[in-house]
Formats: structure tokens, sequence, C-alpha cells
């Protein structure tokens, strides 16, 4: 495979960014196949932000022959009180549900590395973070906090100071070409780049789309100067925290066309629009898609790409509720796979309970 469609396997949807594309040209010219890790905390049931747009990435970096690593942070989701801050139980859950989440979706154990983050850190790890602690400033730091879902004035532990420093050493430690990530961790993704040249660690970084909640959409844009702006509508990205924004990755037929039923999907609108941005990122990636109506509402529609789909939409061609059934019965077929899964695997779902569905 040449290597500029290697380049153009990375840049496919979800991704919304390289920093910086030169560079990935050149560590495709170095190494034939590339270390990457994407790094995750543990916390309750995973969704399609977090599980399909990871599997349906690393599937792109497999072909275009990247080595990935699925990093499951036990200390970092310690440090972030998820499932209420039980370390025992994090590591339990990290190695035994969340791992088999990405499994369930096509990314077995040997195509991608699993590592839980502890059985790697020793003191050469913790040097490591505290030289980066002494190279940033505090107020670096907790700039960075917010990769951590927080706000600056949120940290509720002096941890949480040392957690970018963290993220950012398992960057180091793990020897990467490409870190992985949301565009929510491009700030800690900029800081580590900034320190990678002087440690002589150097790194691509590559942010993906953030799929927004089933009630509205908050995006991380970056800004001229690199640093990144919000840009507010109803609500933020999908998030367990609110379970009824989420789709899990194992939801029932019942359960997606009831949330995508009742999701924010206003006529004519496209901007903020969460039900077109799934099929966006998620179904139109590969394939069209068929829009069943009746005959007196104008008939099936057989929509190509994204860009047919928001031109119909906008101009009226295409109702809400339409568009809903399409993507509601697009979904459930594509999380298939996850749903059979699971019910031959009930053990792994059964680590979490109700109250890890927000943790």
């Amino acid at each position: 495979m040449d290597i500029q469609t290697k380049i153009d396997l990375v840049k496919r949807k979800p991704t919304e960014e390289i920093v910086t594309e030169a560079d990935l040209q050149r560590i495709f010219e170095n190494y034939e196949h590339p270390l990457h890790y994407i790094g995750f905390e543990i916390s309750g049931m995973v969704h399609l932000g977090t599980g399909l747009c990871t599997a349906i990435k690393l599937k792109d970096f497999l072909q275009a022959g990247i080595k990935p690593t699925v990093f499951l942070a036990d200390y970092h989701s310690y440090i972030n009180e998820k499932l209420g801050g039980d370390l025992d139980k994090i590591r339990k859950v990290a190695k035994g549900y969340f791992k088999h989440a990405f499994v369930s979706l096509g990314l077995e154990d040997g195509r991608v590395d699993y590592v839980l983050a502890s059985d790697l850190y020793d003191n050469d790890y913790w040097k490591e973070v505290l030289k980066i602690t002494k190279d940033t400033t505090i107020n670096r730091m907790l700039r960075c906090i917010t990769i951590m879902g927080r706000k600056e004035s949120e940290a509720t532990s002096a941890a949480s100071i040392l957690y970018p420093a963290m993220q950012a050493a398992d960057i180091f430690m793990l020897d990467v070409q490409i870190a992985h990530a949301g565009m929510d961790q491009r700030k800690v993704h900029m800081l580590a780049r900034e320190l990678s040249h002087t440690y002589k660690r150097d790194f691509i970084a590559v942010h993906g789309h953030l799929l927004p909640g089933l009630q509205g959409a908050q995006r991380m844009n970056p800004d001229a100067k690199g640093e990144e702006k919000e840009t507010a509508s109803i609500d933020a990205k999908m998030s367990k925290s609110v379970p009824s924004s989420a789709i899990f990755i194992h939801d029932s037929v019942e359960e997606i066309n009831s949330k995508i039923k009742k999701a924010y999907c206003p006529e004519k609108t496209v901007e903020g629009n969460p039900v077109l941005e799934y099929a966006e990122y998620l179904v139109l990636r590969d394939k069209g898609m068929k829009i069943e109506r009746p005959q007196k509402f104008g008939g099936d529609l057989d929509i190509a790409d994204a860009a047919e789909l928001k031109t119909i939409y906008q101009e009226g061609q295409l109702h809400p509720m339409d568009l809903k059934g399409a993507v509601a019965r697009e979904l459930a077929e594509i999380l298939k796979p996850s749903r059979e899964y699971f019910a031959k695997n009930k053990e792994h779902l059964e680590q979490l309970n109700v109250k890890d569905v927000t943790r």
C-alpha cells in the first residue's frame, strides 16, 4: 500500500484533525508498522462515541499497517473517581467488560493490544511524570484538567493536577508514533508534543470528532492560536453521565428506536443535529442509506452520501421522523454483533450495575 493511501485511511471520518499531516507522512516513510495508542478511563457502559467511533477508526489504522493499543487507564480512572473510585473494581471492569466491549465490535485481542496502565508503570514511568510536572507550569496543568471532563475550577483533589502529566507520560512510555483521542483531549496532546522534541519522543496526534448527545451538540474547536473553544448549543457530547443522551453499543433494537425517536432533530436544521451527525459519521461512512417512507410522502429515497443527505434535509424534502427511522434501523444493524456478543457473554455486562451507567 502506498503512503498516500495510508494517510487517506488515517484522515477518514471520524478523524477531525491530524497534528500534523506532514509529520504523519514522515512516520509512514520511516515505519512500516507505526505504533499507536488510545487511552480510556474505565467508567461504566460504552456508548457510540467511545466504542463504535473508536472501532471504525482502529480498523482504518489496521488497514494502513498501524499497530493499535487500547490503553486501559486504571489509575486515571481512580483519580477521576470513576466507578466510585474503587480501584479493584476499575481493574476488574477494565479487563472484563470494557475490553470485551471493543472485542464485540471486531477488535479481537491480538489484532489490537489491550494494556492495563498500572501493569506497565514502574520507577522510570513515575520519574517521567515528575519530569513533565517540573517542565510545566501549574497554570498550564490546570488548563489541561478539562481533559478529565471537568472545568479548571472543578478539580476535586490535588491528584487531578498529576493527571495530564500522567497522560503525557503514557505516550512517552509506550514510545508510540501516533497518539489518538477525541478532540476533547487536544490540550494534553499539545503539551506532550511541545515536550516531545526536547525528550526526543516525537509523535503525531490524531483527534476524532466528538459525537453529540441525543439532545444536542457542543463541539471543541481549535481557534487560530490552537486553544479550544466550545461552541455550545443544547447539550454536550454523548455522555454516559446522561444515559438518555447516549446509545450504548449493546442497547436493544427497541432501546435504539426509542432513544432516536426522542432525539433533537429539528426540521430543516443541519447544524447541531445529532441524528444527521450519526448518519454522516457512522451510517454513511462506508455505504449509502435507504430512507423508507410511504409513496404519499414521496416514496423511498436512496441517499449516496452525507452531502446529499444534508441538502435534502435542509430543503425540507425529508421529514425528521423518516430520517430518525432510517438512522435507528441502520444503527441497530451496525450494533447487532455487539448485542449478540454480550447476550452470549453476560458475565462481562454483569460486572456493572445501574449506578455504573453514569460513572
